[in-house]
């Protein structure tokens, strides 16, 4: 089972930034750079929504919700992905997940909750 470790997690004041981050393993370097990363996030109650997406040749997709505030990168050496928040918004807390597309599988972090304080 590939393990996918999520961190940077935590409680953020509105108005602050948090960056978190996805660790994959090496076992998975040949899929890893080939494939678009993304972040999702689910709220109380709500359904999973996608955030952020980068496919392998750097390009970005946002929602709404969270463009201009919300970066998303990646580190192909190191297997790492990130997703900077700024402007951190109380309709932000949720529990956030990256995912990796292979094409063919899907990768994913084991969730990691973002809290706001007003």
């Amino acid at each position: 089972q590939v393990q996918v470790v999520e961190s940077g997690g935590g409680l953020v004041q509105a108005g602050g930034s948090l960056r978190l981050s996805c660790a994959f393993p090496r076992t998975i370097t040949s899929v890893f750079n080939p494939g678009d990363l993304s972040w999702y996030r689910q709220a109380p109650g709500s359904q999973r929504e996608l955030i952020a997406r980068m496919n392998n040749g750097g390009i970005t997709n946002y929602a709404d919700s969270v463009k201009g505030r919300f970066a998303i990168s990646r580190e192909n050496a190191r297997k790492r992905m990130f997703l900077q928040m700024n402007d951190v918004k109380p309709e932000d807390e949720a529990v956030y997940f990256c995912n990796l597309d292979t094409g063919g599988r899907q990768y994913w972090g084991q969730g990691i909750r973002v809290t706001v304080s007003s």
